[in-house]
């Protein structure tokens, strides 16, 4: 009998322990797959609100613990305008309202002056057919609001029906399609109402700040001075750098990867208990391998290589089971437009790395007792 069929054999001689053993690593192996395609599609979404704008750099406040939610005076963002290397700025104040009503918390609520650049990137849209034009506030009454597709598809809303935010109508002045899915699943008010109802007269929660063409990189590092200057309690970001360090991606890094940690824990105690069983089983076989002459490096590989076979049928099975279930997820009702995931070829080596190294873990201590074992005492053992 060859090497690889040995170990295959191995691992069919108890095939519910085995079946056990894979559906329990696939199930940790699902949490973690699921969680790091969440996390890395939630800043992919984030990452895409600057992108499809162009943003070159986004400006906060100095010292705000998270950028999010900083308040910055708006009237900075007719002063940032005139720097040399500016093309234009735009203020966003960014909140999170409710539709109690419909039933619907969280909801990202973005506010713009209704004639900002920025709303041509936003185009106009039916819950089913899209347009070629941007969308647009239709009125000088500022009790109007924009609805993002996503979530318009929720409320089941159109163009010129009404919505009551604070017990108040307002107007769906269009539906709008953006090139995140974050946004898709979120509200535009007009700058100064947003502002009325929250309480931040004069405010926004940052700048945008688009350069010239034919800036470069020296032309942003002075536009990021240029910019301090201005107010020193501004804190300019390169669009690239302002995402990198948002606190709040870096809180869901940190939670994926502890949760990741804890899930590893477990698959290596369940494939150290499999692994250690099965080699209690056969100290006889071990013995005659190492009396016919096997070398202990082959014992330790043999034992590992069974691990392993667990553990990347595990890492396969927990990889689809993991794009199923968020696939699902990102389809259920209440996560449309907020769970983004994003499992691609990263992700899943990074899974498959996870597996293995399980793997490895859980049968580190049964190979090396294996390969300790004399034949002699192999045979005293089973006496």
């Amino acid at each position: 009998m060859r090497f690889p069929e040995l170990v295959c054999r191995n691992l069919g001689r108890r095939p519910l322990r085995t079946t056990l053993t894979v559906a329990a690593l696939a199930t940790a192996m699902t949490a973690i797959v699921a969680l790091l395609g969440i996390c890395n599609g939630f800043k992919q979404a984030f990452a895409a609100v600057y992108r499809g704008h162009g943003i070159d750099i986004v400006v906060s406040r100095q010292g705000a613990a998270d950028r999010l939610s900083s308040a910055v005076a708006a009237a900075a963002v007719p002063q940032l305008e005139t720097l040399p290397a500016v093309d234009r700025a735009a203020g966003v104040l960014l909140e999170t309202l409710s539709l109690e009503q419909e039933g619907i918390y969280g909801i990202p609520t973005m506010g713009l002056t209704p004639n900002s650049w920025l709303l041509t990137d936003y185009e106009a849209a039916g819950i089913d057919a899209t347009a070629a034009q941007p969308v647009r506030f239709t009125a000088e009454d500022d009790r109007q609001l924009l609805v993002g597709l996503n979530l318009a598809s929720r409320l089941g809303v159109a163009a010129g029906d009404r919505l009551l935010l604070f017990d108040e109508p307002y107007q769906v002045a269009g539906v709008f399609r953006s090139r995140s899915v974050w946004e898709n699943g979120s509200l535009i008010l007009p700058l100064a109402e947003l502002q009325r109802l929250t309480g931040r007269d004069g405010q926004v929660t940052y700048i945008n700040v688009v350069l010239k063409r034919d800036a470069g990189a020296a032309d942003l590092a002075a536009a990021t001075a240029a910019i301090e200057a201005v107010d020193p309690r501004l804190l300019p970001l390169a669009t690239a750098d302002f995402v990198r360090t948002d606190t709040r991606l870096k809180l869901a890094d940190a939670i994926a990867w502890m949760t990741s940690l804890v899930a590893v824990m477990i698959g290596g105690v369940g494939t150290l208990n499999t692994m250690m069983t099965s080699v209690h089983e056969r100290t006889r076989e071990i013995g005659i391998l190492r009396a016919i002459g096997w070398p202990r490096g082959r014992i330790v590989l043999m034992i590992l290589l069974e691990s392993c076979c667990l553990a990347v049928a595990a890492a396969i099975i927990g990889v689809v089971a993991a794009g199923c279930l968020t696939w699902l997820l990102a389809r259920f009702s209440p996560a449309a437009g907020v769970v983004v995931p994003a499992i691609g070829l990263p992700i899943i080596a990074q899974g498959v790395a996870i597996g293995l190294g399980i793997g490895l873990i859980g049968a580190w201590l049964p190979a090396r007792r294996a390969a300790r074992l004399q034949p002699t005492a192999a045979f005293r053992e089973i006496a």
